[in-house]
């Protein structure tokens, strides 16, 4: 599991920048996009000390004489995308809590003692003990005052913070179909939560004006039951500085738990080190129909920063969602990073040891990661897996697409979106990129400035996951889609390259870059999205690839990618090869990458317009995702 994830940057306060010479707010600097890292290795050339000492100086020096320059793009952005403007603080030197401790006996009710607790205090739930339900209350707590509920176990017995738990800390040493976790033990030294009501949502509830809780060593779950629950967790209204550490959230194997995290109206959020498991509503016969581990974005109150890192989170669904219902505000500022995205193929039918719901009818699945209503969000260094259709979906690994739903948000919007360095394995479909009507026709706000780059897309088995085989969808029936740069990607679609399609009583997609990737044009090379004469890809094989490009977007740039397959109208700065052995992988098999380095004689190093290797940069993608599965 992954271990060492402290916070790269830390929320809001003003700190050294010394890269500089200044102070800054908090922002990351990226002069070229790698995956962040929580340490920095410094030269053994370098004199640390009189380098430290000097620019600090500097940096007082100038917040003393109120000087300050403006950050550059180059340290706000990744490609058109903005980057988050801030982050949430999750570690627990920045949640002090040295007040009274409080010691709740198993079956005891939590609330009376809540009630009773002042800001800074800790509770302790007795470790292998079963809780009731409870709603965490308003205090006028803050920064330098959190209340930690948690296990009454001491630290030395749970994983260190920063390392991912697993059950096996609640005396489950494995669950079948998911990835072994190899424990050192298996003795339960965490609190369980358990919600016992026959429907709605639980055991977890934070009352309007909740603030400055810290959840730690929790076991959170339903108990057995055919009733269908929504939420372990939700936010009765607006809440905010919440940290989420080393849970085991999850529901029953075949019943129906809708979701581990409702987000709602919250601020200051951090989920992290935790293990979801078991959400997924049951096909034809079920009372829900769609999934998640993580689900926010909805309603009137301002929303974000989030911090979502270091978590394995399951769900038939989505894995992670943002949007999808009534909204009037956008949550904003959204960090995912070096998560595990991950769902059992036992849900998939045919699987010899499937697992549905008790009628034996399959959970309802769809994608790993969806956006529907979210501004400035870096997804970073995850691994995602198992995405396929057969249901209302295709089977499409990732979502971004801005909706009105029920005509309920046409406020919403999905923007400045950075998906960089995470791996991507065994789906129906790549990406669908698209701005969508409502059933009803409503638009939403915007949908736009994408940068998408150094992502790999393993596997995508079309027909034998329930999609069409496609690396991308590229759409837009309004609003106008714009800004979108994928830059090195490496994936082979058996079916299109893309499903393109625009109304052409809309502008075109302005400012499209596909660059330096290594991809398979499929046959046909493109599709379209239907919807005849009315769409720029009316009729793609008499269009022709130039023609394409001139009628869909407004100002394409289409250069150094290395194009498997057919090669027919690419403009000329492309370069194109007749199958995967050509292109001087380290290893294919059966038509199939098994190692996405380029040997030393690959025509594809250092060919990109950058001068860097074509595709994904496949060192410092293993860098990002290290022990992330």
């Amino acid at each position: 599991m992954r271990c060492d994830r402290e916070a790269h940057y830390i929320g809001r306060e003003l700190t050294p920048d010394l890269s500089v010479g200044r102070l800054s707010l908090s922002r990351p600097v990226v002069t070229h996009p790698q995956p962040l890292s929580p340490h920095k290795k410094s030269s053994r050339h370098d004199s640390p000390g009189m380098v430290f000492l000097l620019l600090l100086l500097i940096s007082f020096r100038a917040l003393a004489s109120g000087a300050s320059s403006p950050l550059s793009t180059a340290e706000t952005h990744d490609g058109p995308a903005e980057l988050p403007r801030e982050y949430v603080k999750r570690s627990l030197k920045d949640t002090p809590a040295n007040g009274k401790i409080w010691l709740v006996h198993s079956g005891e009710p939590i609330e009376p003692v809540l009630k009773g607790a002042s800001c800074g205090d800790i509770v302790q739930l007795q470790s292998g003990g079963t809780f009731s339900g409870l709603e965490l209350p308003s205090k006028n707590c803050d920064d330098a005052h959190w209340i930690v509920i948690r296990t009454s176990a001491p630290d030395s017995s749970l994983p260190p913070e920063g390392t991912r738990l697993t059950p096996c800390f609640a005396g489950v040493a494995s669950l079948a179909g998911r990835p072994p976790w190899h424990c050192a033990s298996t003795g339960n030294v965490l609190a369980k939560i358990e919600f016992k009501g026959k429907g709605g949502s639980g055991p977890i509830t934070f009352a309007a004006g909740a603030n400055h809780y810290r959840l730690l060593g929790l076991e959170v779950t339903r108990a057995l039951s055919t009733a269908c629950v929504h939420n372990l967790v939700q936010f009765d209204g607006p809440a905010d500085h919440v940290v989420f550490d080393r849970l085991w959230m999850h529901g029953t194997a075949q019943d129906e738990t809708v979701r581990g995290i409702m987000l709602g109206p919250s601020r200051y959020v951090a989920v992290v080190d935790s293990f979801f498991s078991d959400f997924h509503c049951v096909a034809k016969s079920g009372a829900c129909v769609d999934t998640q581990a993580i689900a926010g974005g909805l309603g009137d109150n301002p929303m974000g920063p989030y911090k979502i890192e270091n978590n394995f989170l399951e769900a038939a669904g989505e894995n992670v969602l943002f949007g999808g219902g009534a909204a009037t505000m956008t949550p904003q500022d959204i960090e995912i990073r070096h998560n595990h995205l991950f769902r059992p193929n036992e849900w998939k039918i045919g699987d010899p040891h499937f697992v549905g719901g008790h009628d034996g009818n399959p959970f309802i699945v769809k994608n790993c990661f969806e956006l529907k209503n979210a501004q400035r969000v870096l997804v970073e260094g995850n691994v995602m897996e198992n995405s396929w259709g057969g249901f209302s979906q295709t089977g499409f690994a990732i979502l971004l697409t801005p909706k009105n739903q029920g005509n309920r948000c046409p406020l919403c919007r999905v923007t400045d979106i950075i998906i960089r360095f995470n791996k991507i394995a065994h789906m129906g479909s790549g990406m669908q990129i698209g701005n969508g009507l409502s059933d009803s026709g409503g638009a939403s706000t915007d949908g736009g400035r994408y940068s998408i780059h150094d992502v790999t897309f393993e596997d995508i088995r079309g027909a034998a996951s329930g999609g069409y085989g496609a690396f991308a969808q590229i759409s837009a029936a309004g609003p106008p889609l714009h800004d979108v740069k994928l830059d090195h990607l490496t994936g082979f679609a058996p079916h299109s390259l893309f499903i393109l399609g625009v109304r052409t009583s809309i502008p075109k997609i302005a400012n499209f870059v596909f660059t330096n990737n290594i991809v398979s044009t499929g046959n046909p090379v493109v599709v379209t999205t239907g919807g005849g004469a009315a769409n720029c890809a009316f009729q793609p094989q008499r269009q022709g690839m130039t023609a394409l490009l001139e009628n869909c977007f407004s100002n394409a740039t289409v250069t150094h990618n290395a194009l498997v397959g057919d090669s027919a109208g690419w403009p000329k700065e492309n370069m194109t090869f007749k199958d995967l052995q050509a292109v001087g992988f380290a290893a294919v098999e059966k038509d199939e990458v098994a190692d996405f380095h380029l040997l030393p004689h690959s025509r594809c190093k250092r060919a990109g317009s950058d001068g860097r290797d074509l595709g994904a940069d496949v060192a410092a993608l293993d860098s990002a995702t290290a022990d992330v599965e």
